[in-house]
């Protein structure tokens, strides 16, 4: 009856222990891949670049226009998906350049910078504005700019040379500043809209 050659017979109560600790097992390492992946979801949420976080950490428009220092302006739009996709890099450029330049972003949602919107012509966004230290527009950009363009227009700001990719482009987010043109002029000289140059 004692039979060396014979196989042990397992018995239920081994087999749904073992059964309840692969669960267990299982279970567990689920929970902490899960743990895991939420705090590094929190971590890159944590790090990542808002535009009111920019916008509020910018230059007043007022200050940087008597300053006399160089400005890069950037009109934006919370919405625009493209602003968005430029905040890390933008945030990173200001870091590099915070004591050479003023930073300054104008909200296109905002109509108190209408005047400032329609001066500069803004119909696509981000639009990018260099000014030189006396605060004249010497070159604009609109649309997605890479790091490295934007860097090499900066540096030419700051030198007081003439911008590499003064007339740069890339995908933009569709603006229409809210301008009414009046319906009637008696003036036969009067054209279009009221834009200021």
């Amino acid at each position: 009856m004692n039979d060396p050659s014979s196989k042990p017979v397992s018995s239920p109560t081994q087999q749904s222990t073992f059964a309840t600790r692969l669960r267990n097992l299982l279970i567990t390492l689920v929970a902490v891949i899960l743990s895991v992946a939420i705090l590094v979801g929190l971590r890159t949420e944590a790090t990542s670049t808002s535009l009111p976080e920019l916008a509020e950490e910018s230059t007043p428009f007022e200050v940087a226009l008597s300053n006399g220092k160089p400005t890069l302006i950037e009109f934006y739009a919370n919405w625009c998906t493209t602003c968005q996709a430029m905040a890390p890099q933008l945030k990173e450029i200001k870091h590099n350049y915070e004591n050479q330049l003023n930073f300054v972003m104008l909200n296109v949602d905002n109509s108190k910078w209408l005047p400032e919107i329609l001066n500069y012509r803004v119909d696509g966004i981000p639009h990018f504005v260099f000014l030189n230290e006396q605060a004249t527009a010497i070159a604009q950009s609109i649309g997605e700019i890479p790091a490295t363009v934007m860097e090499a227009n900066l540096d030419a700001l700051i030198a007081g040379n003439s911008l590499p990719y003064a007339e740069a482009t890339g995908q933009v987010s569709a603006f229409k500043p809210s301008v009414t043109t009046p319906e009637s002029n008696t003036d036969p000289r009067a054209h279009g809209s009221m834009i200021v140059n």
